[in-house]
């Protein structure tokens, strides 16, 4: 309150202000924000306490006319209740606590309670790491939990709270790497594409995990960046016919573009300088264990959907050592051309494996160009499909090619096993599959 005084001195508003007070009361009222913040958990956890269930009639909250202490909390403060239930969940989390035979016990999360004190961290940053910190102390273990909690305490001091949800996202792919994978799955099983037409528009809407939003985001924001580059060189900017679209009057130009493309359009797409980067430490893909960055996607992948991207086509890989320095950095895959994808349709009959159409297919490389330094020739390519390109890589499948060109034929072989005879049977059209 003094250092606000102090800030505001000599001004009766804030028109008054210069540009270096602005800032100073700013500073001084976000810091008196934090400091109340750090009051206000431990007197909710005060309330939460003495309003515990066996109190019964005496519970605090019930004496005031309320349910439950969150519905107390939030009544007198003007928040929601999920709000108030988060007041109380830090302050739980950050409060000194007592033993059996009532010795005092240091809080659950110290770190966090020492932020809280002295301003450098809000209720709310506080309470996604608390939250954080709770969901990944079994999986993580304590020692590795100090740790994220020391980190984490210190990195959130003086960042917004969409960037320090941002770093909670990240922090849980260190703490728990095992549970990125089965988390992927389920969001996968989630993606969806609807479209309808009303009042003369078509509607699109899409959710879709970060490895299948990852070429989507890319391209889509390439597109406005080199729509964007170009406005800024135009001769005329002024000019009637300029360019005035919005950003998402220009994401939406993009997605038409893409289609057209696909449908046949021989040139290339407009993208400035747009790529598809997944960032990952050698010793995470070394071992198959951990997590993966995707530039442009927040949300983390396994070190698997790491690999599947850079066996489809268009993806850098970029490999990090201890230092996070690169250790090496793919080249752009060469992709299939126009005419191979047409002679593996001839071949495959759409996707070799299950035997979707061809549209529903990409070609991938057999040998992976970057791993196996394979090349992109059609004894290399087959076509799949999104759900049996997961199935081969997740399972380690092997596929072999007898024979050139479209006359070849495609084998799968399930893993670990061993038939020197390798039977044949017909699925589709020159599609042959190993019985497991």
């Amino acid at each position: 309150m003094a250092r606000l005084d102090d800030a505001w001195s000599r001004a009766e508003e804030t028109d008054d202000l210069s540009r270096a007070q602005l800032i100073a009361v700013n500073d001084a009222i976000g810091l008196l924000q934090r400091r109340l913040d750090a009051v206000h958990v431990e007197v909710a956890a005060g309330i939460s306490r003495e309003s515990r269930p066996e109190l019964g009639a005496e519970s605090l909250a019930k004496q005031q006319g309320f349910r439950s202490p969150a519905k107390l909390i939030a009544a007198t403060s003007g928040v929601s209740t999920g709000d108030a239930q988060r007041l109380v969940k830090v302050g739980e989390a950050t409060a000194p606590r007592m033993d059996l035979i009532g010795a005092r016990l240091p809080a659950r999360y110290p770190l966090v309670r020492e932020a809280l004190a002295t301003g450098a961290l809000s209720a709310q940053a506080a309470a996604m790491i608390v939250g954080l910190l709770d969901r990944c102390r079994v999986a993580a273990g304590p020692e590795r939990i100090a740790e994220g909690e020391r980190v984490l305490a210190e990195k959130a001091q003086g960042l917004a709270l969409d960037d320090v949800r941002k770093l909670v996202v990240r922090a849980e792919a260190w703490l728990d790497p095992r549970g990125v994978e089965p988390k992927e799955e389920e969001r996968r099983g989630k993606r969806a594409l609807t479209l309808f037409e009303r009042d003369g528009m078509v509607h699109l809407s899409a959710v879709l995990d970060a490895e299948s939003a990852a070429p989507v985001v890319t391209a889509i924001r390439g597109y406005v960046s080199a729509a964007f580059a170009a406005r800024k060189d135009a001769p005329d900017p002024d000019a009637v016919d300029a360019d005035r679209r919005s950003v998402p009057m220009l994401q939406a130009d993009a997605l038409a573009v893409f289609a057209a493309h696909v449908l046949g359009c021989a040139q290339r797409v407009p993208l400035a300088g747009a790529t598809v980067v997944v960032r990952m430490r050698l010793e995470e893909l070394e071992s198959g264990s951990g997590a993966a960055e995707v530039d442009g996607i927040e949300q983390p992948v396994s070190v698997g959907a790491a690999r599947r991207m850079a066996a489809g086509g268009g993806v850098i890989p970029c490999v990090l050592g201890g230092a996070s320095e690169v250790l090496d950095w793919g080249r752009e895959r060469r992709l299939f051309t126009r005419a191979q994808r047409l002679a593996l349709v001839e071949r495959d009959g759409g996707c070799a494996m299950c035997g979707l159409p061809p549209e529903m297919t990409k070609a991938h490389h057999i040998r992976w160009w970057r791993r196996d330094r394979g090349p992109t020739d059609l004894s290399n390519g087959v076509l799949l499909c999104e759900t049996c390109h997961h199935r081969i890589h997740d399972n380690e499948w092997e596929i072999r090619i007898d024979g050139a060109g479209p006359v070849g034929r495609v084998w799968f072989i399930p893993p670990g096993y061993v038939d020197p005879a390798r039977t044949p049977r017909l699925g589709g059209r020159a599609r042959f599959d190993i019985a497991a």
